[in-house]
């Protein structure tokens, strides 16, 4: 199987009325956060399925796929790199890694952050030094500082927490809405694996949180505490 299959495939399924609904669900318009991107109208269980007969496909080839302009096509691409990441010896992560960090723009929307950083830079910088995420979570692109926060996502999972917390709190001051949800994600996160450091962060950090990350860090509080948590009574 080649990449000419594979585009051609993604070509027969697309739907020209779903393609609509996605520019709109993924701000496509002008000044808008995905201004200009394309859709093909193609669900991610479609796309997981080619995935998984593609996914063998040269690293080459899906760094192509990843350049197109069709955002299914660049998920498409992630998805067969986080297949690759977690099938591959250390040679071939290494070389994904390198891969996914030096083509950061064309991860240029929530989902494709979201259904790939933790799976490939997280995984990837587990045992090693996490350098690269801070050097990302002060980068200018939008997404490469989403890129830095979610990959702490892999560590949140196996009871890791201070990178998440040390990148959030350099990101207390963005100014994107997409940043605030994804800091008050990953402290909501952690929460359900430590409450005390959840509450600990809130507090201590209280003047400078986003209202938007404190609503969705404290979405699981009981309804009084969450409810003096928003008044900043602790």
């Amino acid at each position: 199987m080649n990449l000419q299959q594979l585009q051609t495939e993604l070509q027969s399924i697309s739907n020209k009325n779903n393609a609509q609904i996605l520019q709109r669900f993924f701000k496509t318009g002008p000044g808008q956060y995905g201004e200009g991107d394309l859709f093909r109208g193609i669900k991610v269980p479609q796309l997981r399925k080619l995935v998984a007969q593609y996914f063998t496909i040269s690293l080459e080839n899906t760094t192509r796929l990843l350049h197109s302009p069709y955002h299914e096509d660049r998920l498409c691409a992630l998805l067969i790199l986080v297949k690759k990441m977690k099938t591959s010896d250390e040679n071939c992560r290494s070389s994904i890694f390198k891969l996914y960090m030096s083509n950061s723009s064309y991860v240029n929307n929530w989902d494709l952050v979201d259904l790939s950083a933790e799976h490939i830079p997280g995984s990837y910088l587990l045992d090693k030094p996490k350098t690269p995420l801070y050097q990302f979570a002060k980068s200018k692109l939008l997404w490469e500082r989403r890129i830095a926060l979610l990959s702490t996502f892999h560590y949140i999972k196996k009871n890791q927490f201070e990178d998440t917390l040390a990148i959030s709190k350099l990101l207390l001051t963005d100014k994107e809405d997409l940043i605030h949800k994804a800091i008050g994600w990953m402290l909501r996160e952690i929460g359900k694996r430590n409450s005390q450091i959840e509450i600990e962060f809130i507090t201590t950090n209280y003047s400078n949180l986003p209202r938007t990350t404190l609503r969705y860090a404290i979405e699981r509080f009981p309804e009084e505490q969450r409810k003096k948590f928003l008044k900043g009574i602790f």
